[in-house]
């Protein structure tokens, strides 16, 4: 059988069953798991805990205010820590009929303002952190409510009225984009898009209603989000952590309220392994953990695996633009598809495609390309960004890679960060994972260097993991073990020591941000 056949039998195996009902907006999921589970926990965050008739009742409150002050299809802006009451908000907007444009709270006034206008919105909803903003806000255009002054509000009656009937086809959620390798852009996800991708997550993972899942990813990044919905969705409960600055404190939670799941970026794991104090603590509720956000090194994977070996690890592979998730690797396979994402998810196919267009067999490299329900409808207000990245019904990722003839997709790097030394091309991911085996360092990132003779050549950042030798030591190893394992044209030229790398807030790193010079960070 021909390779690139064997690779299309492989997602069609992975569709949805043909005649299979579509799954029902999030909105009415949560509402029945609200009306059939009630007294569950849906929140926990320190010692307070909010069920799910209590979340419900936040939503018809917020939603019954909001509908008399935006029209359906209307975004509304939201400023929150992740917390209870921002899943009810963004609920509410739903219930309302409006569109969510839920922005991350650590930008800067200006910046959130701008991206409200941007959208188009002409109110907020924020945090009673951010009430002081009110007043700004307003004089902007935009009428800004501090959201538990609105929940404290006394009313004479319940609210009667029904939500808004949802269309699957409209939009849901404008999420902007991490901003990795530059200005974020709004991506524009319908209700069909989310509610296809979660039940996609779903039947991926070995999630269950009872699971006790530590979430630490914030709710306005697309990977954040999809940990709320499938949790909220199924009825789980969700221990919301916000910040990870001390990871021995993650790891007390994770025993103190019995976590049996958790969600992180390679980052999480990292800090775990390296502070978190995995060895000797409790946690014989876990039953497995996921990643996504980025690559992770093979090898941290299973360092941390051989100290929770009754623990499942799971790989999964997305982008915002597809409702966060693409493929997934499940524990089981991990070892035999070692460095690999996964298979993609029910619903979802893959394609790679050469420079010309044209689609590769299994084994070469090129762009990733996806096609599903989960594919956004497009950018905010950017045709042509829109144009460039749907094709043809199908998603152009930007990120570059291949299938094995399983389906199994294994990724080389992001397409802009390929960098070119001389006639040589180089993903920076091969050369990070070498790196990242050298004893001392924990974590790195590899970018272009410009050089007059070669074009480009090869810098390496990293950051010392504590107990690291001096910097001067770390870098010999650096290179001895790079002039091991790797060619000549893929020899770092410079190896830079910094105390952090600058992270987008859903943790992935920001290479261009990087400086010339440890000294400027």
């Amino acid at each position: 059988m021909e390779m690139s056949l064997t690779v299309e039998l492989t997602s069609m195996r992975n569709e949805a069953s043909p005649g299979a009902p579509a799954p029902r907006p999030l909105l009415a999921q949560l509402e029945h798991v609200a009306r059939t589970r009630g007294a569950h926990t849906a929140f926990v965050e320190g010692e307070r805990r909010t069920t799910y008739a209590q979340l419900w009742s936040w939503v018809e409150r917020i939603g019954q205010g909001l509908r008399g002050r935006i029209q359906p299809g209307e975004p509304v802006v939201i400023v929150m820590d992740n917390r209870a009451e921002l899943a009810a908000a963004i609920y509410a907007t739903w219930w309302a009929g409006g569109v969510t444009a839920t922005l991350n709270p650590a930008l800067k006034l200006p910046d959130l303002i701008a991206l409200g206008h941007q959208c188009g919105a002409r109110l907020a909803l924020l945090d009673p952190a951010f009430a002081a903003q009110k007043d700004e806000w307003g004089r902007s255009g935009v009428a800004a409510f501090e959201l538990d002054a609105w929940l404290a509000e006394p009313t004479a009656e319940p609210p009667c009225d029904a939500p808004l009937a949802t269309d699957r086809s409209s939009t849901a959620a404008l999420i902007f984009t991490s901003g990795t390798t530059g200005q974020p852009k709004g991506v524009m996800l319908s209700h069909a898009n989310l509610a296809a991708n979660v039940a996609a997550v779903q039947a991926s993972l070995p999630m269950q209603a009872d699971d006790v899942t530590l979430c630490v990813l914030p709710f306005h990044y697309a990977y954040g989000g999809s940990v709320l919905h499938t949790h909220l969705t199924l009825g789980a409960t969700l221990v919301l952590e916000n910040s990870f600055m001390y990871p021995q404190r993650i790891t007390q939670r994770m025993a103190q309220c019995g976590v049996t799941a958790f969600h992180g970026v390679p980052s999480s794991y990292y800090l775990l392994l390296e502070r978190g104090q995995i060895t000797g603590a409790n946690l014989g509720s876990l039953r497995y953990v996921a990643q996504a956000g980025g690559p992770m090194d093979p090898a941290r994977i299973d360092a941390f695996c051989a100290l929770l070996p009754q623990v499942g690890f799971w790989v999964m592979y997305g982008q915002t633009e597809a409702c966060s998730r693409l493929t997934t690797l499940p524990a089981p396979e991990r070892l035999r598809k070692r460095g690999s994402v996964g298979r993609p998810l029910p619903g979802v196919r893959l394609r790679v495609l050469g420079p010309d267009g044209a689609r590769l067999p299994c084994g070469e490299v090129g762009e990733v390309c996806a096609q599903g329900d989960n594919v956004m409808q497009g950018y905010w207000q950017a045709p042509d960004d829109t144009a460039a990245t749907l094709q043809n019904g199908w998603l152009r990722t930007g990120d570059i890679g291949h299938l094995d003839d399983e389906g199994f997709l294994f990724l080389h790097g992001r397409s802009r960060d390929i960098i070119k030394v001389g006639a040589h091309r180089v993903a920076p991911q091969e050369i990070e994972q070498v790196i990242q085996l050298v004893p001392g360092v924990q974590e790195c990132a590899v970018l272009a260097m410009p050089d007059t003779l070669l074009g480009e050549v090869i810098r390496a950042c990293v950051v010392p993991a504590l107990d690291a030798p001096e910097a001067s030591t770390l870098t010999r190893d650096i290179l001895r073990t790079c002039r091991e394992r790797l060619p000549l044209y893929k020899m770092p030229r410079q190896v830079d020591c910094f105390d952090a790398l600058p992270r987008t807030a859903s943790g992935k790193i920001q290479k261009h941000l990087i400086p010339a010079h440890p000294g400027q960070a």
